[in-house]
């Protein structure tokens, strides 16, 4: 039986974001043969994202522009939502795990009146049935979901599913602009001041290299954000250094922060309390640096260096440039 998955593509200032394609990629893993993938694009200007995604081979691009769509509120996304859904009648719709996509799921499943599971890490199909891990208790340990019935709704954690390849066959995909519905909108967003976490989006970012007490003021994540832009990666921190007033809350990496899973993960000055942990454990590599060998970040780490981090980190910046 054919099914129809549905996938949200987010985007930011006209383009596309890493998290897109990755959930795209997720469609790819639970499509068979017959399936059909559509896409829906919202957005004020969105016209030059959705022609980047003709060569990935989905069926059907739905753009919707609007003034409205030019940032995120949840009336007017939700709005665009449920006019793709009413366009391609979806057995599955995915979201990335994102701030929007955590926030348009459960809206999206309660109109569906159908199931959801989020924060998905690895998709499995064997003889027909799919089947989602997802984490819990910070990582610390694994579960396995499986829908009963339909519709589905899914959230992608960034930076785990493959993303999505160039389709050979891309040649049947299809641009379709569908209206805005123009709802009646409870808030209006009239600005926004956005504090960025550098050129790199810290969530989708290969590299983090994340700062904590260690630092000792703000002028300390300096070395940090050289080494960052050296290797383009991005600049975290603990909620310690956050407190501290070293740097912005928008860097914060733990429990009450961002979760990330980069390639690599190098914690400078973090003693490694559990809290922060919930927010990084998942990385592929993890290296530690810090100057108490007893560090608890040690018990976790792939590699650790133990040694001030104004001494090492420039060191490792020089390194490396020597290399790059």
């Amino acid at each position: 039986m054919m099914r129809r998955i549905l996938v949200y593509a987010e985007s930011r200032d006209g383009k596309l974001r890493q998290v897109a394609l990755e959930t795209l990629g997720a469609a790819r893993i639970l499509a068979n043969d017959s399936d059909s993938i559509c896409i829906l694009l919202a957005g004020s200007n969105v016209t030059e994202a959705a022609s980047a995604l003709l060569p990935y081979g989905s069926d059907t691009i739905y753009v919707m522009e609007h003034e409205d769509l030019k940032d995120y509120s949840p009336d007017a996304y939700m709005a665009a939502v449920q006019a793709a859904i009413s366009e391609a009648k979806p057995d599955v719709v995915l979201f990335g795990h994102t701030a929007i996509g955590r926030d348009l799921a459960p809206l999206t499943a309660a109109s569906l009146n159908a199931g959801q599971i989020s924060d998905v890490t690895m998709i499995e199909v064997q003889d027909g049935e799919a089947s989602f891990t997802r984490p819990l208790y910070a990582g610390k340990a694994f579960e396995k979901r499986v829908f009963e019935a339909g519709p589905w709704v899914v959230t992608i954690r960034p930076n785990n599913i493959p993303a999505a390849e160039p389709a050979a066959d891309s040649g049947n995909s299809s641009i379709v602009n569908i209206p805005y519905p123009a709802p009646s909108l409870r808030s209006v967003v009239k600005d926004v001041v956005r504090k960025t976490t550098g050129k790199i989006d810290l969530a989708e970012a290969r590299i983090v290299i994340s700062g904590g007490r260690g630092v000792k003021s703000a002028d300390g994540f300096k070395p940090l954000e050289e080494l960052a832009d050296l290797l383009g990666g991005a600049v975290g921190a603990s909620r310690g250094a956050c407190d501290a007033g070293y740097c912005d809350y928008a860097l914060q990496i733990g429990q009450t922060g961002k979760v990330v899973t980069p390639e690599i993960y190098i914690a400078c000055g973090i003693s490694g309390a559990i809290q922060h942990l919930a927010g990084m454990s998942q990385s592929r590599v993890i290296i530690a640096i810090n100057k108490d060998p007893e560090a608890p970040i040690f018990k976790v780490a792939d590699y650790g260096i133990v040694g001030d981090l104004f001494d090492i980190v420039p060191l490792l910046t020089e390194e490396f440039r020597k290399v790059l």
